[in-house]
């Protein structure tokens, strides 16, 4: 470029939604390879970087291969230094009420609640449990961010299924020239602030809560068995506290748990016969006798066109 650096251009049809994410992992890349803070800026179309030139060599189309088994943690890493954090972190704290307004009523200006949540954001950085933070960083990589797509577009680079081809131009091409309109845009009105200072630090998130807030721990784990058998035997009517009495106690239980046999219904019945009870409730038109998978079950009048 007139500067003398590189202008590196991927021209992808992913869209935002993975190129935002994957310009977050090559910044990363710049920046521990090269000790400068890299101008990556991600469209719907590509990448565009800017790149230090070094000693004449080119970067080459390494820069935008990842492992596909670390590219999701170094993104995690980084979102949160991202400007999309800080606009999030914005919102979620406001519907947190975190952000209250001077006046009832009145609306906050941007500029102020941009300010009150930078302020709030370096107070809670050292806190990785802070509900907000999850919430926020939780928002940017499940709502915003496609890293299932990223994910299965490394994998598919790794193995060759795709392939990155790469051309060396002394001017840009019609394409390549409506990314760079975009990328001069975008900080064409930045701030002089040094670099360094405009960037926010590094967030410390709880890896554990954000997984599980992501889907990526299988809750499964997190449960003991016995509350789960607990809860079972409550919700089914076996345990003694939750055991039926008399006959609009029969009658309440077939509603709620549907079709059940005579025998089911004696290992939920605490007293009373329970086929003195099936009786006077089938006499009374309140319940009927239905087939299901083959037994014989009882069933409440207003189920019956669900199981015939």
């Amino acid at each position: 470029d007139e500067a003398g650096d590189w202008r590196v251009i991927l021209h992808s049809p992913y869209g935002r939604r993975v190129h935002d994410p994957w310009a977050l992992a090559i910044a990363a890349r710049v920046r521990r390879r090269f000790g400068v803070d890299p101008s990556v800026v991600a469209s719907d179309d590509g990448i565009v970087a800017r790149l230090p030139d070094t000693a004449g060599q080119v970067p080459g189309a390494e820069l935008f291969l990842f492992d596909p088994d670390r590219l999701r943690n170094i993104v995690t890493e980084a979102v949160g230094g991202s400007a999309l954090f800080a606009a999030r972190f914005r919102e979620c704290a406001a519907r947190a009420l975190l952000l209250p307004r001077r006046a009832p009523g009145h609306r906050s200006p941007l500029w102020q609640q941009r300010l009150r949540a930078g302020q709030l954001l370096e107070i809670v950085r050292d806190h990785p449990d802070f509900p907000i933070l999850i919430e926020t960083a939780r928002e940017c990589l499940r709502d915003v961010y496609d890293l299932a797509a990223l994910d299965s577009l490394a994998r598919r680079l790794a193995d060759g299924a795709i392939r990155i081809v790469e051309v060396t131009t002394e001017i840009p091409s019609p394409f390549a020239a409506d990314l760079l309109f975009g990328y001069v845009a975008e900080f064409m009105y930045a701030t002089d602030a040094p670099i360094a200072e405009r960037r926010a630090s590094v967030l410390s998130l709880d890896s554990g809560l954000l997984a599980e807030l992501l889907g990526e721990v299988d809750l499964g784990t997190l449960l003991d068995p016995l509350v789960v058998d607990q809860v079972e035997s409550e919700l089914q009517r076996l345990a003694p506290a939750y055991r039926a009495k008399g006959k609009e106690g029969v009658a309440d239980l077939v509603r709620e748990l549907g079709p059940l046999s005579a025998e089911e219904v004696v290992g939920r019945l605490t007293d009373g016969n329970a086929e003195a009870c099936l009786a006077t409730l089938a006499t009374e038109r309140r319940l009927i006798r239905v087939a299901v998978a083959g037994r014989a079950c009882w069933s409440a009048v207003e189920d019956a066109a669900r199981v015939r």
